[in-house]
């Protein structure tokens, strides 16, 4: 008899656990909020985002991307040069990871809907965000525009993402980008204002100075028309959308 009341009791506990680990499994992007010290190369864009076939992409102040797996309470990070990182995972609290960085430091993270994988839609994608990784040449001014097209798709699918998901707020300040966002449009960064992780993606100066060049001569020139929309969003995907018809 005990055995009979005790076999149900055991299999409602592991249903409930199972469920509570669905619920807030690590299958999704992660947005960094706080830390228990000041991190320097993390800010509100720095994301995570594991995919449920074991991929993953971030940008923790460098992009990379590789392979991901939990086991024994850490996560393991395989980029794509076989380094492995590897962080004590916390993920007691609801839409919440923690993750305990070098030096024993607590970073948290929210958690935040996978982007649609269909027809290149997601924003922290590999494919729409080779512009971050550095460029290891001096590049043409094809490259460059290349360069620059690719960065306002990453812009079009994160404001698509957002809109699609029902997300309240996006950072579009952290972001290393030459575009100043505001909130009813844009501007060019002047040099002496562009975020160093914007520049590290150029090979020199001179190439990060074509870059700008290359956008202020699509905005001195070129006819951005603005969507008649009191959604912010769909008013920069439309915006975005045209940058990167000038920049083909």
């Amino acid at each position: 008899m005990k055995q009979r009341r005790l076999l149900p009791f055991l299999t409602i506990a592991l249903l409930s656990a199972s469920c509570h680990f669905s619920a807030n499994s690590i299958d999704h992007v992660w947005f960094y909020t706080y830390s228990e010290s000041p991190q320097r190369d993390l800010t509100p864009s720095s994301f995570l985002e594991c995919q449920k076939d074991g991929s993953y992409t971030r940008d923790f102040g460098q992009f990379d991307y590789g392979t991901w797996r939990l086991e024994d309470h850490k996560l393991y990070l395989t980029d794509h040069q076989r380094h492995t990182s590897i962080y004590p995972i916390d993920m007691s609290k609801p839409k919440e990871m923690q993750l305990t960085l070098r030096e024993g430091s607590v970073a948290s993270f929210e958690r935040q809907p996978l982007p649609d994988q269909k027809n290149n839609k997601d924003p922290f994608s590999l494919e729409n965000n080779r512009w971050r990784i550095p460029a290891d040449h001096k590049e043409s001014d094809p490259e460059i525009r290349a360069r620059l097209y690719n960065h306002c798709r990453f812009w079009e699918t994160y404001f698509t993402w957002a809109l699609d998901n029902e997300v309240s707020s996006i950072d579009v300040r952290s972001t290393p980008t030459c575009i100043k966002i505001y909130g009813n449009g844009f501007t060019l960064k002047p040099l002496n204002e562009l975020p160093a992780a914007w520049k590290t993606c150029f090979f020199d100066r001179e190439d990060c100075q074509k870059a700008n060049a290359i956008i202020e001569e699509i905005f001195n020139t070129r006819n951005i028309a603005w969507a008649h929309t009191d959604n912010k969003y769909k008013l920069f995907i439309g915006a975005f959308q045209q940058m990167e018809t000038f920049l083909k």
